[in-house]
């Protein structure tokens, strides 16, 4: 069942609801749905934050320095060495 809700917002808030619903090709009534859903939802309820705390064992400044401990897991291959090609006379 959907029910109606009727709010005021001034110019500068209508703006930025026009403009971010518009953005995504959204109504007005989509944007306010979605803004809604995702100020009140239950931490437990986000797959990415239930997953938190998963892995036992990394460093205490791993959400900190991801990039730095990625290079240094991460072993790439060496380009291949090619030869100078000779030009044929």
């Amino acid at each position: 069942m959907t029910r109606p809700l009727q709010i005021y917002l001034d110019d500068s808030d209508f703006d930025r609801l026009e403009k971010w619903a518009d953005e995504r090709g959204w109504t007005k009534s989509q944007a306010v749905r979605f803004a809604l859903r995702a100020l009140t939802r239950v931490p437990e309820e986000d797959p990415l934050l239930s997953a938190s705390g998963m892995i036992d064992g990394l460093p205490e400044d791993a959400s900190v320095n991801v990039d730095h401990y990625l290079l240094e897991a991460y072993v790439a291959e060496k380009k291949p060495r090619y030869r100078k090609t000779r030009r044929r006379k």
